[in-house]
């Protein structure tokens, strides 16, 4: 229930406290005195989405402060669980709307989002007015409000969830049958190009190695002559191994005749002799390694060569010839079990297409029931409110599959017996409207628990006796445990209130303002004379206003 309403400059609102109670509660007052301020002033405390400029002129920024008090229970506990938000005593939600168009809002002092505020309005308040008569009248949204009404939204689940995986399981196969198609075309280049990546082999790294190996050879060439002299030049007989050999045997024979006078050149040439080994050794060494057979610098050539061609025909490179070689492998398996695949996917769509028909064919035999129980919760609300010969028909027909089933819903109504049905807004008057849509609303929201419903001028168009109907059909929905705000223009329906307010415009220091008053018995026998007379309010107004009362 919604304990008060607090608002600080807005739009012609500077500051205005409310306090709401149980039961009937209704605003009057002359067009243009604010009433609309009120509903959006509610409405964005509560995250709606509305008008952009409500702050006061020459205010910073406006605030709207609601509080509500809730049971434990209450579907509100959940949304605040979600969002990590602590419960209390009350609920009080708190939203700022500055100048420069940001905006702030507070959930039990905790900052929250938009969003949030959103979700917990679902939960608090049921708002009936001209844009929402938008909402009813649309056929797009009426299949909704049936699923509503007739408690539907697990099987919608359902459905919903079924025709995703019916989705999947065709852009599943659709995707594989592109696939294959695409492998058929080129099933012979595919074919002809395993073959000769067969037939080459090449291996990782092997493009380097071949070129390493043909540089050595073809350097071979180029040094073997030089190297090989220089090998002679530095081995036994005529080389320098075998004359310093010879040296040092001739110093050798003579050394010990000369004292010590040889010993150093003995030294040095063993020395030498030494070293002369070891360069001798690695010239020999090179030669192995220059040494090649000419047929083998053509076969290294010829697979270098057939490498390199093959990787720039494929337009990859050499070390990818590999990793290539095996996504051709993997296309023509694919290709080769393609059917096997393709009908293993056809037989998963069409499984999940008849998991879908089957869940979507109990949401239609479900809406099928849920229209019946509204047809005939309609015709008894309808009755009370001067209609009892009108219609009101839920009207179903097959429609293309979809995410929600496969029904088109649409509310149509015949306001005299024998006349033909048709949509609400074409069909109905300006007052049958408005009793359509009040029974409508009645119908969907008479199981939510919690709510606060505000009626917006729904009794406009009607007066006399049906408007009468609509105030008592207004009160009997607050006594029968909720809380029921009505802005109304209709001394009927405003008779009918436990609590009554009224809105007026005022000029103060030039600048105007609107102010809410709480109206007693005396105070109400003259706004409801008001709203019989007009402005000038006669005895004939009062009695006609104390008759309505009571």
């Amino acid at each position: 229930m919604l304990l008060s309403l607090d608002i600080r400059d807005m739009l012609i609102i500077d500051r205005l406290d409310l306090e709401f109670r149980p039961g009937l509660n209704v605003l009057t007052g002359e067009t243009g005195a604010g009433k609309s301020i009120l509903l959006d002033s509610l409405g964005f405390v509560l995250g709606w989405r509305g008008r952009a400029d409500l702050v006061r002129q020459g205010a910073d920024e406006g605030e709207v402060t609601a509080v509500f008090a809730l049971p434990d229970d209450h579907a509100a506990m959940a949304v605040l669980d979600e969002a990590g938000i602590p419960r209390g005593d009350e609920l009080i939600l708190r939203r700022v709307n500055r100048s420069n168009g940001t905006k702030s809002a507070w959930i039990n002092d905790r900052r929250a989002s938009g969003e949030v505020l959103r979700a917990l309005s679902d939960t608090l308040v049921e708002l009936h007015g001209q844009q929402d008569d938008k909402g009813l009248l649309n056929p797009r949204t009426h299949r909704k409000l049936l699923d509503a009404f007739g408690g539907l939204d697990g099987q919608v689940a359902d459905v919903r969830a079924a025709w995703r995986r019916l989705s999947e399981a065709g852009h599943a196969l659709h995707a594989a049958e592109e696939r294959l198609a695409a492998a058929r075309e080129e099933e012979d280049f595919l074919r002809h190009a395993a073959g000769e990546l067969e037939a080459l082999d090449p291996q990782p790294g092997e493009d380097a190695e071949l070129d390493e190996r043909r540089r050595m050879m073809q350097a071979g060439q180029r040094i073997g002559e030089d190297v090989t002299r220089a090998a002679q030049a530095l081995g036994p007989g005529e080389g320098a191994e075998g004359r310093m050999g010879d040296a040092l045997r001739w110093l050798e024979g003579v050394a010990d005749r000369a004292g010590e006078a040889l010993d150093p050149a003995i030294d040095a040439l063993n020395r030498a002799l030494v070293e002369l080994g070891e360069a001798t050794q690695g010239v020999e060494s090179a030669l192995d390694a220059l040494s090649f057979d000419p047929s083998e610098l053509e076969r290294v050539e010829e697979r270098l060569f057939a490498i390199r061609g093959l990787a720039r025909k494929h337009g990859v490179l050499a070390d990818d010839l590999g990793a290539f070689a095996a996504d051709i492998r993997e296309k023509l398996a694919a290709l080769d079990k393609g059917e096997g695949d393709i009908e293993a996917l056809r037989k998963a769509e069409a499984e999940a297409r008849r998991v879908y028909d089957t869940e979507a064919d109990a949401l239609s035999a479900a809406r099928a029931e849920a229209a019946g129980r509204l047809d005939a919760a309609m015709s008894a609300e309808l009755a009370p409110l001067k209609m009892e010969r009108a219609v009101f028909t839920t009207g179903i027909e097959a429609a293309d599959p979809g995410p929600e089933g496969h029904d088109a819903v649409t509310f149509t109504v015949a306001t005299n017996p024998g006349a033909p049905a048709g949509p609400l807004n074409k069909i109905a008057s300006g007052g049958e409207l408005s009793r359509f849509l009040l029974a409508l609303k009645v119908c969907l929201t008479k199981d939510a628990r919690g709510l606060t419903m505000i009626f917006d001028e729904i009794d406009r168009g009607v007066g006399g006796a049906t408007a009468d109907a609509v105030g008592r059909r207004l009160k009997r929905l607050a006594d029968e445990g909720g809380q029921v705000l009505v802005v109304t223009h209709s001394p009927q329906v405003a008779a009918l209130g436990a609590h009554h307010w009224r809105v007026a415009k005022a000029v103060e220091d030039d600048v105007t303002l609107s102010r809410v008053t709480s109206l007693d018995d005396e105070d109400r026998i003259d706004e409801i004379a008001r709203m019989i007379s007009g402005d000038v309010i006669t005895q004939e107004a009062r009695a006609a206003a104390r008759s309505l009362l009571g």
